[in-house]
Formats: C-alpha cells, sequence, structure tokens
C-alpha cells in the first residue's frame, strides 16, 4: 500500500524504522547497514524529514543520532499510517474481542524497533486466553499479511515481573484495555 503512495524504498524503511515505535532513534551508518543502502540516500531523507520537522537530531560521541519528532502535528497520522500498513489494526481488533481477557498486547522483535522483518512478535498480557481460537486468527492473519506470527502469553503479574529487564524501545503498545 504505501509503495504506490511513496515511491521512495529509503523513505519508507525510514518512516518505519523511526514512526513505528517513537522510542526507537538511528544514526547514518547503523541505518545504512540496517537497509543495506548508500549512504548518500539515507542522508537525504534524513536531512529531508529533518528540515519538514518530522525528525529531531543530537548528537551522541561523535555521531547525530536521528529520531521521530511526537511533538509533529502529522506524527500520530503518520503511526496510524504505518499501523494499518502492517496490518496491526485489523488483527488487534479482531483477536481482542474474542481472546479472553486480554489487558495489554505489545509488539517486541525487529518491529517494534521499526525494522522490517517477516516476522512479527507480540506479547499478551492477559487471563484466560484461549489459545486454540488465537492459533485459528494467527494461522489466517499470516496468511493475509505474509507475515510469520509469533505470541508469548503472560499474566499481569507476570509481566510486572519482566518489565524491569525490558527496554521501552524493545515494546511497542498496540492495544491497551480501557476501564
Amino acid at each position: 500500500m504505501l509503495d504506490s503512495l511513496i515511491t521512495s524504498k529509503t523513505r519508507i524503511k525510514l518512516l518505519t524504522r523511526l514512526f513505528l515505535n517513537s522510542n526507537t532513534y538511528g544514526h547514518l551508518r547503523g541505518l545504512q547497514s540496517e537497509f543495506g543502502e548508500s549512504s548518500n540516500a539515507i542522508r537525504i531523507e534524513l536531512n529531508r524529514f529533518e528540515q519538514a520537522g518530522l525528525l529531531t537530531s543530537h548528537s551522541e560521541s561523535n555521531r547525530k543520532v536521528y529520531a521521530a519528532n511526537t511533538a509533529h502535528p502529522l506524527f500520530p497520522e503518520i503511526n496510524s499510517l504505518l499501523r494499518k500498513h502492517l496490518g496491526f489494526d485489523q488483527i488487534i481488533e479482531e483477536v481482542i474481542e474474542r481472546l479472553g481477557l486480554v489487558e495489554e498486547v505489545y509488539l517486541t522483535g525487529d518491529f517494534a524497533c521499526g525494522k522490517e522483518s517477516q516476522s512479527i512478535e507480540m506479547l499478551i498480557i492477559g487471563e484466560n486466553i484461549d489459545t486454540v481460537y488465537l492459533n485459528e486468527l494467527i494461522a489466517k492473519s499470516q496468511k493475509l499479511i505474509k507475515r510469520i506470527m509469533h505470541y508469548t502469553l503472560l499474566t499481569s503479574s507476570e509481566f510486572l515481573k519482566l518489565s524491569t529487564t525490558l527496554k521501552k524501545e524493545e515494546l511497542l503498545l498496540l492495544w491497551k484495555r480501557t476501564k
């Protein structure tokens, strides 16, 4: 979907990398090796995004580090567009309705860090989860989005214990029950 709207593959990769999870950041050389593209193509896009106010930057050691400008008025819309493009919104709403007492759903792994991957990893926090139904939905979703999906189920107390060891840039909150 995005590739028909945005013709630059580098631009799409940067949007996904930096705007899907606002806790992620990147620098030119790291993005170059991650994307497998020329530093010049990446530099041009980073400069365009920064000049438009979509990115912020700061110096760390001898490198310039970029992050999404979450205060920019277009940030929520870009983030929402990326979630829809990757199919997360549709999958989550369908799953939550019949799944059980779900409290939160997180994206983990490469996608949580804004990196392209053929594997989607989720962390589902809740009680009495219907795993038979979940596995059926995962199988259907994998065909729909053409990606492999993995999940981990945790209770709220298990997640609380684990959360002290997790880095916030490795977790992307996809859904949370509103009381």
